[in-house]
């Protein structure tokens, strides 16, 4: 199978990378309307054919992976699905859930694979979480906190909300296997007055599970860090640790019937912690074969494009509720205490 590469700017070398280790396909083209990128594309890897747009390169390939700027995503995919194409799509899918959907019915008229690119979800720590917590080992889950916060990089096109969250909405669709029936989201443009760089979003799902995402473009350190909170057992998944990025404790709360007066019905069980062994694939490959083999294949990618339109509405959802203004006083200001007196 004959893939190019649409866009060679932030994302695009490391999926290009993958592209050209796969023995599962011919990389063979690559799209930026940079002159830059496209130097830097071709002299990287002298084989392939370079193109300046999009339409010069259809005809050499038979699938494609688009990894420009989120507005662009939409227009670029419906050219490609429009002519026979397969397809994956950089997260989100696409800027609005509207055409998200477009997309999604179009690659089912075109028998074509679409799929969307959210990475975590090839990752062997995400998937071990969703395993522990649907084989039952978590228990119960009563809560999700997730936090997602570095220095940059700041966008051009989009406020941090449609940058960062996309990752941990798109990790606990797949864990909880269930879209939220609420969602808010509070933020603050601090450096770029029209774009939240920093926001914190609220989800409630069927279930009852409740998660939190704090995301930032400012902030003094880079965290990605998960805490999952079950009846049974809690874990801690932090990304940045280079070893042990799954942490499972055995602790929890305890109640208990009271065998007198005034005993109290609490305690507190601090086992031990476990930190399981991780596979050490790289995620962007698995995810760049796994759209090979649907491709081939015919098989229903795992986040194809229904699950990348779910993530949309998501985000678009919350985005659609979220407050950037200082929110009313919970107490009376001093001028109102003043009009009192």
């Amino acid at each position: 199978m004959r893939v190019g590469l649409i866009g060679y700017g932030y994302w695009g070398p490391n999926l290009a990378r993958a592209l050209n280790q796969t023995e599962k396909c011919e990389f063979v083209a690559c799209c930026d309307a940079n002159p830059r990128s496209l130097g830097k594309a071709v002299r990287s890897y002298p084989s392939l054919k370079g193109f300046s747009s999009a339409n010069e390169l259809w005809d050499s390939v038979d699938a494609v992976v688009i990894a420009t700027p989120i507005a662009t995503h939409f227009e670029l995919a419906r050219e490609a699905l429009l002519r026979g194409k397969h397809l994956m799509v950089e997260k989100p899918l696409a800027h609005s859930s509207r055409l998200a959907e477009e997309l999604v019915e179009l690659a089912a008229r075109q028998r074509c694979t679409l799929m969307t690119g959210h990475t975590f979800i090839y990752s062997p720590p995400v998937n071990v979480v969703k395993n522990l917590i649907e084989d039952g080992t978590l228990g119960d889950i009563h809560y999700i906190s997730l936090s997602r916060v570095n220095l940059g990089l700041y966008q051009k096109d989009v406020d941090v909300i449609w940058d960062l969250a996309v990752h941990d909405v798109s990790i606990l669709l797949h864990w909880l296997n269930e879209m939220p029936v609420w969602g808010s989201s509070f933020g603050r443009a601090c450096v770029q007055k029209d774009k939240n760089d920093v926001a914190f979003i609220w989800l409630q799902f069927p279930s009852g599970v409740v998660a939190s995402i704090e995301i930032s473009w400012l902030s003094p350190q880079k965290m990605r860090r998960t805490s999952i909170v079950g009846s049974k057992r809690m874990i801690v998944y932090d990304d940045t640790e280079p070893s042990e990025k799954i942490k499972i404790y055995d602790r929890g709360v305890v109640v208990k019937q009271p065998e007198s007066f005034g005993e109290h019905q609490l305690t507190y069980r601090l086992g031990d912690m476990v930190a399981p062994n991780l596979s050490n694939v790289e995620p962007l490959l698995v995810e760049i074969e796994h759209f090979i083999d649907c491709s081939a294949s015919g098989r229903r990618p795992r986040t194809d494009g229904a699950f990348g339109l779910r993530v949309v509405q998501v985000l678009e959802d919350v985005a659609k509720r979220s407050l950037s203004v200082r929110p009313p006083t919970l107490t009376p200001t001093l001028v109102e205490l003043e009009g009192v007196a």
